[in-house]
C-alpha cells in the first residue's frame, strides 16, 4: 500500500516549519533536522483501512501485525511485506475436460468464498496465498469430479459444494484461510451426449403422455360400460339419447347428417323417420283428379 495522504500532509507540514524555523533562527542545522524529522515522519507513519492489517517483520523477523487505523513502524529497520485484507473475497476457477466416475468429459465453472482469519499464516506459512487458494481449489474440484457420475453432478449439485468446500477448507486450513461456500454455476457436456440426452428425455416425454392417454382411454370404456347398461335396461333413454346426438350435429355441422341403417335400427329411429315422411307427404296440397284430366285433354281442331 501506498503512502496515506495524512502521512503526507504531516511531512509537508513538518517541513515548512522546519524550514520556517531555519530562516528564522538563521541555522542550517535546526532547519535540517527538523527536515530530516519530517522525512523519518513519512517514512514511520502509516494508516491501515479498517479491514486490513499489516504485517511487520523487523530485520527480517515476524514482529506482528498492525492496523487498522494510524500506527508506525521504525524507519530502516522495520518493513511491511504484506497487506492482508479480511474482507471475503471470490476466486473463480473451473476444471476443464475432466473425466467424471463414469467417463464423460465435462467442464465445470465454480467460484469460491473464502477469507483470512489469521493473517500471519497466511503471511508466513505461505508465499502467495491468493495464487496457493486458487490452484488448491481446482485440484479439488477436479478430485470431486473423478469420483462423481455425471447424473449425479447435475442433479445434485448441492452435496457436491457442499463435499468439495470442505475439501479445500482442509486443505487451506494451515494457511489461516476459512472456505465459506463454494458454488458450481455451470456443468458443460459434450454436443454429441447433449443430443443423446435430449432424445432420451423427449422419448420419455412420449412413453409418459402414452400411458396417460391409455389411462384415459381405460377410464372412458369403463364410463361406457356403465352407460351400455343403463341403456339395456331402458331403451326409451336410448332413443332420446340417439335423437340428442342427432341434433347436436345438425346444430354444429349442417342440416345433412350421414348415419347407418344399422345404428337407426338399433336406436329404433327408423319407424319414427318414416313416420315423419309419411305425414309431410299428406300435408302437401292434392290436386283434384277431375282437373288434372281436363288439362290431360287437348282440343282437337
Amino acid at each position: 500500500m501506498g503512502i496515506h495522504p495524512v502521512t503526507i500532509v504531516v511531512f509537508v507540514v513538518v517541513l515548512l516549519v522546519g524550514l520556517m524555523l531555519g530562516i528564522g533562527l538563521q541555522s542550517v542545522i535546526v532547519g535540517g533536522v527538523v527536515c530530516a524529522f519530517a522525512v523519518l515522519l513519512l517514512i514511520a507513519l502509516r494508516v491501515a483501512r479498517q479491514w486490513q492489517k499489516a504485517v511487520v517483520l523487523r530485520l527480517g523477523k515476524y514482529q506482528g501485525l498492525k492496523g487498522p487505523g494510524l500506527f508506525y513502524i521504525v524507519p530502516f529497520v522495520d518493513t511491511i511485506p504484506y497487506w492482508i485484507d479480511l474482507r471475503t473475497v471470490t476466486t473463480p476457477f473451473n476444471a476443464e475436460e475432466t473425466l467424471t466416475k463414469d467417463s464423460v468429459p465435462v467442464d465445470v465453472d465454480a467460484v469460491l468464498f473464502w477469507r483470512v482469519v489469521d493473517p500471519k499464516k497466511a503471511a508466513i506459512e505461505v508465499e502467495n496465498y491468493r495464487h496457493a487458494i486458487a490452484w488448491s481449489s481446482q485440484t479439488a474440484l477436479r478430485d470431486v469430479i473423478g469420483r462423481t457420475d455425471l447424473a449425479e453432478m447435475l442433479r445434485g449439485r448441492e452435496k457436491i459444494d457442499h463435499d468439495l468446500c470442505q475439501m479445500i477448507d482442509q486443505r487451506t486450513e494451515a494457511w489461516g484461510i476459512k472456505a465459506l461456500s463454494v458454488e458450481i454455476r455451470d456443468v458443460k457436456i459434450p454436443e454429441g451426449l447433449q443430443n443423446a440426452m435430449s432424445m432420451q428425455a423427449q422419448a420419455d416425454r412420449e412413453r409418459q403422455a402414452r400411458v396417460i392417454l391409455a389411462d384415459s382411454e381405460r377410464q372412458v370404456s369403463r364410463v361406457f360400460e356403465e352407460s351400455a347398461k343403463a341403456y339395456t335396461g331402458n331403451p326409451v333413454a336410448l332413443q332420446l339419447r340417439g335423437m340428442n346426438i342427432l341434433l347436436e350435429g345438425m346444430r354444429q355441422n349442417s342440416t345433412i347428417v350421414i348415419v347407418p341403417s344399422s345404428a337407426v335400427e338399433t336406436m329404433g329411429l327408423g319407424s319414427m323417420a318414416g313416420m315423419t315422411a309419411l305425414a309431410k307427404q299428406l300435408e302437401q296440397p292434392q290436386i283434384p283428379r277431375s282437373a288434372s284430366t281436363q288439362s290431360s285433354e287437348v282440343p282437337q281442331a
